[in-house]
């Protein structure tokens, strides 16, 4: 029996990618239901905006990341400014990882959205790498995964990307940045 070399190769990466990219996406877009609440503006119109009880959290959780951190340089950044300015940070993260789950799951400026979670996934990761291994692997998956979006320009496939890049072609936001 022959086999044929289409039958035995990959017949479409950009869908498995986007769908590795879609569900990353919802990992970060959990931000919206852990970090925000829905409030009343003038008691009519249903407003976001992130709870007060992570702005409470938050800065405990880094307190817990200094202690041990092998960084000092990182230790220093994390006490100096992240604590020093823990509401704006607390907005920061809460709104960041929200914004980076919407873009990788709708596909919607995907680029961006990717080097937004490699921000995110570098930093928590060099803030929370040395309190288990599992945070380690983790965070290391993730910063791979968000370079694989950024190059290969994920959104294109199963993403609002893909009409944008029809749309006007050959223009940053769907333009592979090796290419």
């Amino acid at each position: 029996m022959t086999t044929n070399a289409a039958n035995t190769s990959m017949s479409h990466p950009a869908q498995c990618l986007a769908v590795l990219r879609i569900v990353v996406g919802l990992y970060f877009l959990k931000a919206l239901w852990t970090k925000f609440g829905v409030v009343m503006l003038g008691g009519v119109v249903p407003v976001i905006q992130v709870e007060q009880r992570w702005l409470t959290v938050m800065p405990k959780i880094v307190a817990k990341q200094i202690e041990g951190n092998p960084f000092p340089w990182y230790k220093a950044f994390l006490e100096d400014t992240v604590l020093t300015h823990a509401s704006l940070f607390g907005h920061l993260t809460a709104w960041g990882e929200a914004l980076v789950g919407l873009s990788l799951v709708l596909g919607l400026l995907a680029g961006l959205g990717a080097l937004g979670g490699l921000l995110l996934s570098v930093s928590y990761g060099l803030a929370a790498q040395h309190q288990s291994g599992a945070s380690f692997g983790l965070h290391y998956l993730l910063v791979s995964a968000m370079v694989l979006f950024f190059v290969a320009r994920s959104g294109r496939a199963l993403g609002a990307d893909a009409w944008i890049a029809r749309r006007w072609p050959g223009r940053w936001p769907t333009r592979r940045p090796l290419s």
